[in-house]
């Protein structure tokens, strides 16, 4: 705790040519309200096959911002550019070993994993996310930060009890959400030198794609599920046994390993497993993978959007409609 008020203390103290210049890309962000949801497996027979998602439990969640989308590569380079922050030059990545992943040169740049700028950034560590996160805070004066748990769970739900944000129908989920499907199965299998079992359905993209290409959740969020499993503040538990009522995150007693977990959510281009309510963990220090990004939540009142964040919005429109014209010809 100390180390890391210290770190931010320190990157206030600095200003960035990018803060100086004005040109800091905040993240859009969406106005979530506060209620009392059910959190966890809540499909019947999940428990059995997903005991990490157990037991169903109420949580009250207060009111917050989320953000519409998955952290970029290009406002992650922002920050890079700014500070001189360091990552792992090593990262999991698709291999044709026993587990299917192998440890290989590379990092959230490598042009392999950022083949643009409004992809999601991957390759990053927990720490490199709430370094992001501090760092943002700094020169925007506003308390950005990895959301809890509970605040993801409820936000991806919205509203919903089903399996999916959209329903329990997964033939639907390609129009949702980049998730490993047909493309992304037969991309995969190249790599790894055998076939899983995809989602049955086609959704335009073997890997990343620019985020929000999908349709977004009833809170007007993209990407919840899919594309790339995002960090939450919380430390690993095997089940929610214990675990807060108040939408906090869950930081205590966590689960021992050789090594600190932290959660992630939502799945990524490689999940056929995309539900709303299935876990997932990642080492806090340990070099980061092809796999996972982060969005940010933001507490405190709702205040006026930066006028960079209309910008990002009309650019990001423009990487989404050259997108749609890539699958268009790739038909």
């Amino acid at each position: 705790m100390q180390s890391t008020l210290l770190f931010s203390l320190a990157l206030m103290a600095s200003t960035s040519a990018a803060a100086a210049a004005g040109s800091v890309t905040e993240p859009p962000m969406v106005a979530i309200k506060g209620g009392t949801f059910a959190m966890g497996g809540t499909i019947p027979g999940t428990s059995k096959d997903y005991p990490t998602d157990q037991p169903v439990h109420d949580v009250r969640v207060a009111s917050f911002q989320m953000a519409k989308y998955e952290v970029t590569v290009g406002q992650f380079r922002q920050f890079v550019e700014a500070t001189g922050h360091k990552t792992s030059k090593e990262c999991w990545k698709f291999g044709s070993t026993e587990w299917g992943i192998e440890m290989a040169p590379g990092a959230w740049n490598t042009p392999a994993y950022a083949p643009g700028d409004y992809h999601p950034v991957m390759c990053v560590t927990w720490k490199d996310a709430t370094a992001y996160a501090a760092w943002l805070s700094a020169q925007t004066g506003k308390p950005y930060r990895l959301p809890s748990e509970a605040e993801w769970e409820y936000a991806a739900r919205a509203g919903s009890k089903t399996d999916y944000p959209f329903g329990d129908d997964a033939s639907q989920v390609c129009r949702h959400a980049n998730i490993r499907d047909f493309s992304g199965n037969k991309a995969i299998a190249a790599l790894i030198g055998r076939t899983g079992k995809p989602a049955i359905c086609e959704d335009g993209a073997a890997f990343t794609t620019v985020v929000g290409m999908y349709e977004p959740n009833a809170f007007g969020l993209y990407d919840m599920i899919g594309n790339v499993g995002e960090y939450v503040a919380d430390c690993e538990h095997l089940n929610y046994e214990g675990a807060p009522a108040d939408g906090s995150a869950w930081t205590a007693d966590c689960h021992k390993r050789d090594s600190p977990m932290k959660m992630h959510r939502g799945g990524s281009y490689g999940a056929r497993d995309a539900r709303t309510a299935v876990r997932g963990h990642a080492g806090d220090e340990n070099p980061s993978s092809i796999g996972e990004g982060f969005r940010l939540a933001l507490g405190g009142p709702v205040l006026p959007q930066a006028p960079a964040v209309a910008r990002f919005e009309a650019e990001l429109a423009t990487a989404r409609a050259a997108e749609r014209e890539r699958r268009k010809m790739a038909k």
